[in-house]
């Protein structure tokens, strides 16, 4: 069993929770001076003080793995690709320094983004144009960001919902019921039909809550706690998107509509039942869906959130990918990167998913890193509902590490520990590692090509150097 050295992270711990060293020992039955030791890496982290940290602040072990740096290393190969190109930089170094001080790792990173940033809008200013198009983020990646740092679990916004559920008294079978004598008993809300072409419209004037006829009993009941969520628990809401963004700005007005959405999920899907009908079902999600009568989306993307200390569930990554490979919706509560450009990973089964809508798939992948985990991937399509009108079709996939697979139902039968039945995937063309890959639809970051015009090979980017395989044209 291999030593793990996991100083900074220790002390990022410590320092997060505003402990001092001897406040921190004293908790973990240990001497200051050992823990110093273990921050400092003069020691490796011991079971039995890993055991009472998990025990201690509800942190899963994962934390204080090296693997856990996976994503934060392949966002710096992105973010610092000119860098790594030009050898100013190796890999080896950024696994280094996110592994050793990922603060600092974080750091460089932002200021990266901010520089290539800058450099884009230079250059399209230089052009004759008035700065170039999509080199900041849009609000919706900005707040798809701010659940990501948050590993999609904002705690006092899920313990919020739960409370408010027990006492409006939300069940399966009376979630709709409950929510509409809540809305009109307290807050005086009248719900009626809108057949126009929007899901829902909430006039402030009125107090009337417009609900689409389309829409499903799920859908009706998430419309419904959203509006419940903006109305009892506005403030709360705008002080968790101000912890990020300037009230006013269009990402600050995004992100709390999206902690709305969060607070409706939780409150349709109490934490604590939800979690141990997922527990019991094995995750299984269709029976979970029939349970509480939700679409398929909505139960993953809620299975995803379950990171309550001392309660946690598995720790899944969620993503909703289009057939031209856009990735509306990624969220993670794992070390799985997704990258930020060049597309995802053809051979990854949420593409496989298209082809028969309706079935899950489900995958065992590695990843470069050899850090393997199990996806599950099913199409859905939804319709206006009128005969000819156009729909819109996802692959919802749900992934967790190898180590949590056997508590997943979608694990049987399959060989998890046979590393080579894996399907090796990447994070993304420009970043991938895997220089010998047929599939690849871009040039690796950080490797000088190899061009010759007197051969060609079956990999469509062959690179120089050591890392490069004689099939690849070193």
């Amino acid at each position: 069993m291999s030593k793990t050295y996991a100083g900074a992270r220790l002390r990022r711990l410590r320092e997060e929770r505003r402990l001092s060293q001897a406040e921190l020992a004293r908790l973990l039955g240990i001497s200051p001076s050992y823990l110093n030791q273990m921050e400092h890496d003069s020691r490796p982290l011991t079971v039995p003080v890993l055991l009472r940290l998990t025990e201690t602040f509800g942190v899963d072990a994962a934390f204080f793995s090296e693997r856990d740096t996976a994503r934060l290393v392949a966002d710096l190969r992105e973010a610092l690709a000119g860098e790594l190109t030009a050898a100013r930089v190796s890999p080896s170094d950024l696994a280094e320094l996110a592994s050793r001080m990922p603060g600092v790792a974080q750091v460089l990173l932002d200021l990266g983004r901010r520089t290539q940033q800058l450099s884009e809008r230079l250059a399209g200013a230089t052009d004759g144009r008035d700065g170039a198009p999509g080199t900041t983020p849009s609000p919706h990646e900005e707040v798809r960001d701010f659940f990501y740092r948050r590993q999609n679990y904002l705690h006092d916004t899920d313990l919020a919902a739960e409370h408010l559920a027990e006492e409006i008294g939300v069940r399966p079978g009376e979630v709709t019921g409950a929510l509409t004598r809540r809305l009109t008993g307290t807050h005086g809300v009248r719900l009626a039909a809108d057949p126009g072409d929007r899901l829902h419209r909430y006039d402030r004037s009125s107090r009337t809550l417009h609900l689409s006829p389309r829409l499903r009993p799920g859908q009706r009941a998430f419309r419904m706690a959203t509006q419940l969520a903006l109305l009892e628990h506005g403030e709360d809401l705008d002080r968790t998107a101000a912890e990020d963004f300037a009230p006013g700005s269009p990402a600050h007005a995004l992100a709390r509509i999206g902690i709305a959405h969060y607070f409706a999920a939780a409150l349709i899907l109490p934490y604590t039942a939800f979690h141990a009908a997922a527990e019991e079902f094995r995750y299984d999600i269709e029976r979970l869906t029939d349970r509480y009568g939700l679409g398929y989306e909505t139960v993953c993307h809620r299975l995803s959130t379950l990171q309550r200390p001392r309660l946690r569930g598995v720790p899944f990554s969620f993503v909703r990918v289009d057939r031209a490979g856009n990735m509306s919706k990624r969220q993670s509560a794992t070390g799985f990167h997704f990258s930020r450009a060049g597309g995802t990973c053809p051979l990854w089964n949420v593409y496989e998913s298209f082809a028969a809508p309706g079935r899950i798939h489900v995958q065992v992948a590695e990843m470069p890193d050899g850090q393997r985990y199990l996806w599950t991937a099913r199409a859905v399509t939804r319709h206006r509902g009128g005969w000819g009108e156009p729909g819109k079709t996802y692959a919802i996939g749900l992934g967790c590490e190898i180590r949590h697979a056997r508590r997943l139902v979608y694990s049987d039968g399959l060989d998890l520990d046979n590393a080579s039945a894996a399907t090796p995937i990447g994070m993304g063309c420009r970043v991938c590692e895997r220089l010998a890959c047929p599939q690849r639809a871009a040039p690796p970051l950080g490797h000088a090509l190899h061009i010759d015009p007197d051969s060609s090979t079956f990999v469509p980017y062959p690179v120089t150097g050591p890392d490069a395989r004689p099939d690849q044209g070193r």
